[in-house]
């Protein structure tokens, strides 16, 4: 997962609105959004390769997202996936802060990550790469409003951060937001939804940032430049599938749409958890 906007506390109907792109090799072997086989209440992707995963809900009122941080100036060597913080916390009964806590002695095995935590009641962010924090790791409640979560710091102002921001506001402040979405089979979210479908457009947004505009994670200019915008095109890497969570006072909206190299049609997972 590389681009995530969200909402924390800032709708009347939603505690929690979440649009993410995730980007990865398109040779990863990854299991579309569905049901966890290894426990009932969870919901989302999962990848193949080391078994975790990077966003996943729980019918139980929890949510967990990862992100990598690019740093092309330090080798990637930590020998421990970030994919399972995400699946473990979901998986679990620990607070948010409870499990960030726990994970500072530990989170340097794990590869750089930006992870973000809901357990019901608090929204917490955990990052263990530097420059977040002493000894490179931090943690801290994510305060109301409209926040981003990309590959570098939390809220980083990178052209997609922007992009994206303004998508999923537009949509809150929209009557769109307010109207119950189009139901697939009675029951799952459809993408067909006007508001929805707004949402996934624009996380397949595929427009370069100007050079001026772009960070310095020192993997040079030309791969900033194409990895610039929400929606990474390309053969052998690029966005693998946009994602849409919404959690309201009845349930959590989960819709998943995927996508092969070059953009290609990947095929849908949607569905509405209620919450126990």
């Amino acid at each position: 997962m590389c681009l995530i906007a969200l909402a924390w506390q800032h709708h009347p109907r939603y505690r929690l609105a979440l649009i993410a792109n995730r980007d990865e090799a398109h040779a990863r072997p990854t299991a579309p959004a569905g049901a966890d086989p290894d426990d009932a209440h969870a919901f989302g992707g999962r990848d193949l390769s080391q078994g975790g995963s990077w966003l996943m809900v729980s019918d139980r009122g929890r949510l967990a997202a990862v992100t990598n941080v690019r740093d092309g100036r330090q080798p990637e060597t930590a020998p421990r996936s970030r994919g399972a913080l995400v699946r473990d916390f979901v998986h679990g009964a620990m607070s948010a802060r409870q499990c960030l806590d726990a994970l500072r002695a530990d989170a340097a095995q794990f590869g750089r990550f930006n992870l973000l935590l809901w357990d019901g009641d608090a929204l917490r962010f955990g990052s263990n790469h530097p420059p977040a924090g002493a000894g490179g790791y931090q943690t801290f409640a994510v305060a109301p409003g409209v926040h981003a979560m990309t590959n570098g710091a939390f809220d980083a102002a990178w052209p997609k951060s922007g992009l994206a921001t303004r998508a999923l506001s537009a949509w809150l402040d929209s009557p769109a937001s307010l109207q119950a979405p189009l139901r697939r089979d009675g029951d799952a979210p459809s993408s067909a939804d006007p508001g929805l479908a707004m949402l996934l457009a624009a996380m397949a947004d595929t427009t370069l940032a100007p050079d001026e505009a772009l960070p310095d994670t020192g993997v040079g200019l030309e791969l900033e430049h194409l990895l610039s915008p929400p929606f990474v095109l390309g053969e052998r890497y690029g966005t693998r599938c946009s994602t849409i969570v919404l959690v309201g006072a009845d349930g959590i909206d989960f819709i998943e749409r995927r996508y092969g190299p070059n953009g290609a049609d990947g095929g849908e997972s949607a569905t509405h958890l209620p919450l126990r």
